[in-house]
């Protein structure tokens, strides 16, 4: 049976539970708005089905920063119709340019706060838009939307905290199980260069962004679930940290002769057979005899240098276990030194701002030259997708999607809203006609592939149905809404069509961004280092990962760069930790080598540069030889950081001879 199918014929029992609460909880909220007599109690409905998620935390935590964001928007409506009540275009206009921000600063921020933006800008719409023939009716229409949307979110939260709850941090257990062990396969798939897999790293970078997201919701349910948010900042960190030691083992025992790849090879071998059935046991006696084989003064230096690197892997491998177990245990003995730190643009992001102001000001034009009553519906519909939508690389096949969702939505709305309930009387009908429909949509929503199309069928079948105490059997309206909204939907994918970045040059933004990082990785705190710089280079090479395939071929070398910079900031790290204990001689060196780095690393890789960085390696390099404890380890591991460092960037620089500098 295909997937689409089986999620309405077959649907699981977690879909099934998901889809049940979210209905009774969507009754509850529409009852109590009858009750109440609100004025559009379909509002009250609908926030149910957008706030609702198969978690309780999730709920909690969306309906919370929704409210946020709605009681600022309200506020915003209010003020603009106070101050431009009187000039119609200059009302559009400001709520267009604060569509606009929110929507820029709903790019640059992350989880519920850019959620809680996302809401304010399209409640501005959603109350000052019908408010503009009547801006006296202002206020009244502002606490009547509030009152609706905050009962929405009340019945959902409740529903999910009572009927069948799945907390986000019993649930985190599992997820963390299954990122470590995607993030222990990716290890041994990096130690190998010969064996790397551009699938196995983006999955696991890809899984350890997607668990940390997942702290927020935890973190609001109580003492268990914040203990187990801290835990999951630590394993984000750890197994960043694993990925990128593994990627730096497989770069030393490239540099390594034959003779020591012969010594390596059988070490190497049962390497790569732990981290392939990780146990905890084989990991530690392995970890112990590969740190005891560095010490061994018969192998070369480079050589010492790989085997310290596989322990040190194994060390970190070990580390993140205590720290996947600890997330299913809720106790937490290490403090979360930093935390994941987001790749920002903010030159992208107004950019971004400015393509949803662009959209609702393209349907505030037309409802200005047609004075059609309809228009409205299409410039709030304009500003909901703007505000959800116009920040996203794929922005214009998610807006295809929500508008396939109003083209099923109108002939189910026509029938349940023209044939059924002229016929039914009461509220048990009512529902009846509006939750078989939504139920099915509900199922959709369960499922990822279909969650985008059966959300905006259950928002769209609501508003053109939209039950109240009085209800209106007008079939001439609802198409005249329906195809108000069709039209602002479809302005505002056309304006995200003809407005949208080139992958090449959003590519060459995350390099240049990354330069810049790496400059300041010399200044950071070294406890934070770690964090910040994973963190970022995970969420670039997944943004990089995105624009992979769409690239011509001389393009995707981007990726390579990412790669790079990837290694060149453990480097980097790795060499600042050997020498953080340095003094005297040493420790002026050292400063003076960082200082000149950074400026070297922010100007980027290009034909010529390598040359920059050799010049600033042989006063370090002299001072490291004459140093009076030049035989101590880090003094050694130094070393063998520095050739390593100065490896990458050449690699580095030649790859931008072929496509220009970074």
């Amino acid at each position: 049976m295909r997937p689409t199918l089986q999620a309405f014929l077959a649907p699981d029992t977690l879909a099934l539970k998901f889809a049940i609460k979210t209905l009774l909880a969507g009754g509850l909220a529409l009852w109590c708005a009858f009750r109440f007599d609100l004025e559009q109690p379909q509002w009250a409905l609908m926030t149910v089905f957008i706030v609702s998620q198969p978690l309780s935390g999730m709920v909690v935590a969306k309906g919370l920063f929704r409210l946020i964001g709605t009681l600022f928007g309200t506020a915003m409506s209010v003020v603009f119709i106070a101050l431009f009540a009187q000039t119609p275009w200059l009302f559009l206009l400001a709520i267009s340019l604060w569509l606009g921000l929110c929507t820029a600063a709903s790019t640059s921020l992350r989880n519920h706060v850019s959620y809680a933006f996302v809401l304010s800008g399209y409640t501005v719409a959603i109350i000052g838009l019908p408010a503009i023939t009547h801006p006296l009716d202002v206020f009244d229409q502002a606490v009547a939307r509030s009152t609706e949307i905050c009962l929405g979110i009340l019945c959902a939260s409740a529903v999910s905290a009572i009927l069948w709850p799945r907390r986000v941090e019993a649930n985190l257990g599992k997820q963390a199980h299954a990122t470590w062990l995607t993030g222990m396969q990716a290890a041994r798939s990096e130690i190998d260069a010969d064996a790397r897999q551009i699938k196995g790293l983006l999955q696991a970078l890809g899984k350890i962004v997607e668990v940390d997201v997942q702290r927020d919701h935890a973190w609001f349910e109580g003492y268990r679930g914040r203990m187990r948010s801290r835990a999951l900042r630590i394993l984000s960190r750890d197994l960043l940290s694993l990925l990128r030691t593994a990627r730096g083992v497989a770069r030393q025992r490239s540099v390594l002769d034959a003779e020591d790849r012969a010594r390596l090879q059988p070490w190497f071998e049962e390497l790569r057979a732990t981290l392939e059935d990780p146990q905890v046991d084989a990991m530690r006696s392995l970890q112990e005899r590969l740190q005891a084989a560095g010490l061994d003064e018969s192998y070369s230096n480079d050589l010492r240098y790989c085997l310290t690197r596989c322990a040190l892997l194994l060390l970190k491998a070990l580390n993140s276990e205590k720290t996947m177990r600890a997330v299913a245990d809720g106790r937490v003995d290490d403090v979360a030194t930093g935390t994941l730190s987001w790749h920002r643009d903010w030159l992208m992001a107004l950019f971004y701002g400015l393509r949803s102001a662009l959209a609702l000001l393209g349907m505030s034009a037309f409802w200005m030259a047609t004075a059609w009553p309809a228009a409205t519906g299409g410039m709030l519909l304009a500003a909901v997708i703007c505000s959800l939508f116009a920040n996203r690389d794929n922005a214009v096949t998610i807006g295809l999607g929500f508008l396939r969702g109003i083209l099923y939505a109108i002939p189910a709305a026509a029938v349940v809203s023209q044939w059924l309930l002229p016929q039914w009387n009461g509220f048990p009908l009512l529902c009846l006609a509006l939750g078989v429909p939504l139920f099915f949509a509900l199922l959709g929503m369960a499922t990822p592939a279909l969650a985008g199309t059966a959300t905006s069928f259950s928002i769209h079948f609501i508003t053109l149905v939209a039950p109240s105490n009085v209800m209106k059997y007008d079939l001439a309206n609802l198409l005249n809404s329906a195809q108000g909204i069709v039209i602002g939907v479809g302005f505002a994918v056309l304006v995200f069509r003809l407005l949208t970045l080139p992958a090449d040059w959003l590519n060459l933004r995350l390099i240049q961004a990354t330069c810049e990082d790496l400059g300041r990785l010399t200044r950071r705190p070294l406890a934070e280092a770690e964090s910040w710089f994973g963190g970022r280079m995970a969420d670039r090479l997944i943004r990089l990962a995105r624009h992979y395939t769409l690239l011509p071929r001389e393009e995707q070398k981007r990726w390579q760069d990412g790669l790079l910079a990837l290694d060149l900031g453990n480097e980097l790290i790795h060499l600042r930790s050997c020498l953080s204990g340095a003094q005297g001689q040493l420790r002026k060196r050292r400063d003076q080598f960082l200082g000149s780095l950074a400026g070297v690393l922010e100007k980027g890789p290009a034909q010529g540069r390598e040359q920059r960085l050799e010049s600033l390696c042989p006063p370090l390099e002299e001072a490291l030889a004459h140093d009076l404890q030049g035989d101590n380890e880090p003094n050694r591991l130094a070393r063998a950081a520095l050739a390593q460092l100065r490896h990458t960037w050449r690699q580095w620089c030649r790859l931008e001879d072929s496509h220009g500098a970074a």
